[in-house]
């Protein structure tokens, strides 16, 4: 299934549902409501467990739909527990950053209050002359772990979406700490949608790619990822038990504003669209502050 956060058009509130895409050009995209089967929020989705989500599968030919024109997408999981974010996760993004792989996987955060969902305007603000672009895969964790074994990584896998990293550069790279230099407010595009598990065969072979305003920055796969899903579920879950909800975006690859000559930061008015084989994509304008 792909999951969405929508605004009800009956009660302009936060709603879980389900995208359903056309199958020709007689039928139109609709949100299935899964509110009514008592699940209130993505997360009490993603904590009631496997069966409940086969439930709601089976649920979508009965539950109310709305035309997906009448709704607006929020991010799936509008103010997530956790966003973890791997930096140098692919090896020509840190050549083009002049930055080396470590041994362990490179971790900052991004603070929850910075995620927004598609089609809202990345705000670039004053204090930056250098926002940047990031097009990245992400992984939704489904239940609660600790010290989790790599080869257990499916289990703690809900489903993937994608992220726009978005980043000052100035700021990020003023410390050792990357933190605040990616988390100002709208730095942290999510969606559309959660793209549950078992619809993905293999998370490590996916096409991923930016444009900006209709022209390509950004052109990888997956496959080139560094440290790859069990990996980053085994090392963070070394240090901290995840939580259901919690997002871990994987990191960007080659192409990003830093990484070229001259560089290439951000500018108001365009359009950053990250596509991701087997998510969709998303989509945000760009304004100033």
């Amino acid at each position: 299934m792909k999951l969405v956060t929508f605004l009800s058009p009956a009660t302009n509130l936060p709603t879980v549902g389900a995208l359903l895409l056309p199958l020709g050009s007689a039928t139109r995209s609709e949100v299935a409501d899964l509110s009514t089967l008592g699940y209130h929020s993505m997360l009490d989705l993603i904590e009631a467990g496997p069966n409940a989500l086969a439930a709601a599968k089976d649920a979508l030919a009965i539950v109310a739909r709305v035309p997906l024109t009448e709704v607006t997408l929020l991010a799936p999981i509008p103010r997530p527990p956790r966003v973890f974010a791997i930096g140098l996760n692919y090896q020509k993004h840190a050549a083009e950053s002049n930055m080396a792989v470590q041994k362990v996987p490179t971790v900052f955060m991004k603070l929850s209050s910075s995620v927004v969902g598609p089609n809202v305007p990345i705000i670039l603000p004053a204090l930056s002359t250098q926002p940047d672009y990031e097009a990245e895969f992400a992984f939704v964790i489904s239940k609660p772990g600790y010290q989790i074994a790599a080869a257990d990584w499916q289990q703690y896998v809900f489903g993937y979406t994608i992220c726009n990293d978005v980043s000052a550069r100035d700021i990020q790279l003023s410390t050792s700490q990357w933190t605040l230099g990616k988390s100002f407010p709208t730095f942290c595009p999510l969606g559309p949608a959660i793209v549950t598990a078992d619809e993905i065969s293999d998370p490590h072979n996916l096409q991923i790619s930016l444009t900006i305003n209709g022209e390509t920055l950004q052109n990888s796969n997956t496959r080139e990822l560094v440290f790859k899903i069990p990996d980053l579920i085994e090392y963070l879950s070394s240090i901290t038990p995840l939580l259901p909800g919690d997002i871990i975006s994987t990191g960007t690859p080659p192409g990003v504003g830093l990484g070229r000559t001259p560089k290439r930061w951000l500018r108001p008015g365009e359009t950053v669209t990250v596509t991701v084989e087997g998510l969709g994509s998303l989509t945000n304008p760009v304004v100033a502050e």
